[in-house]
């Protein structure tokens, strides 16, 4: 059990620790000039997160389970103050004080992956993960929110006259949109519609997708990168929703194979 424990946080604070960091560079980037203060908090946070991200990678994962634990409690202080951050700039920008590139949405966006990182890390500590069932359907209602948004930033960021990419994202935020409103219909028939058949359907339903937006995400990155798209996409933004979208597939295959074994 201390084996699992050390590794799963090992494993989360390492992606997400990075994808905070990250989250850090782009709303930096989404200011302006006269933000100078947030500027200043933005680097000072990417610079936590940089080291927090360079500690996991250098742990073992056959490290010591209250060192671990200790270190996730460490970590959590931190993502806590990242939320707060966000947060605030949430604020700043719903009341017009501050005026830049970034979106409200992707604001909250990125304090809910902070919210949702925090919470990942106490579960873990405390040793209270969600029974399989419950897992399923709140990973699912989590992730398709994310995905749908992406579709929804990478519809707006790309330039007006990539009229192809714009029509294939706008199909992708509204496949996700639908599957979201799935999701949360499942979760409402709680804990009636948790069997074995229904959640299986579901994660084969949104494996597809997902896979889908994955190859869409992959294409658009490689593209980016070549300098062959016209955007305001930065080639990090578009490399780091394609991790997401792949993580989120690992977590679907992670619960099928559980699906094979458990009794519900």
């Amino acid at each position: 059990m201390n084996g699992d424990f050390v590794t799963l946080s090992l494993k989360e604070i390492r992606f997400w620790s990075r994808i905070m960091k990250e989250h850090l560079l782009f709303l930096k980037l989404g200011f302006t000039v006269n933000d100078t203060e947030l500027v200043k908090e933005a680097d000072s946070l990417y610079s936590v997160f940089a080291k927090l991200e360079e500690q996991a990678n250098a742990l073992p994962n056959n490290s010591d389970a209250t060192q671990i634990r200790n270190f996730n409690s460490a970590v959590a202080e931190r993502v806590a103050e990242v939320w707060s951050f966000k947060r605030k700039i949430l604020g700043l920008a719903l009341t017009c004080q501050i005026r830049g590139n970034n979106y409200p949405l992707l604001i909250d966006h990125v304090s809910r992956e902070a919210a949702y990182f925090y919470n990942r890390l106490m579960q873990l500590n405390a040793g209270q993960l969600d029974p399989l069932p419950d897992a399923i359907i709140n990973e699912n209602c989590f992730f398709l929110r994310i995905m749908a948004d992406h579709a929804k930033f990478i519809t707006h960021l790309l330039d007006p006259s990539e009229r192809k990419f714009i029509d294939m994202a706008r199909e992708f935020k509204h496949d996700f949109d639908q599957l979201l409103f799935q999701a949360q219909d499942l979760e409402s028939m709680s804990p009636q519609s948790q069997t074995k058949p229904l959640l299986s359907q579901f994660l084969d339903q949104n494996k597809v997708s997902v896979a889908s937006l994955r190859d869409f995400k992959k294409t658009s990155r490689d593209l980016i990168a070549a300098c062959r798209v016209k955007s305001n996409i930065h080639p990090l933004l578009a490399d780091h929703t394609l991790r997401e979208a792949e993580w989120f597939l690992n977590i679907i295959d992670s619960f099928e194979r559980q699906l094979l074994t458990q009794q519900l």
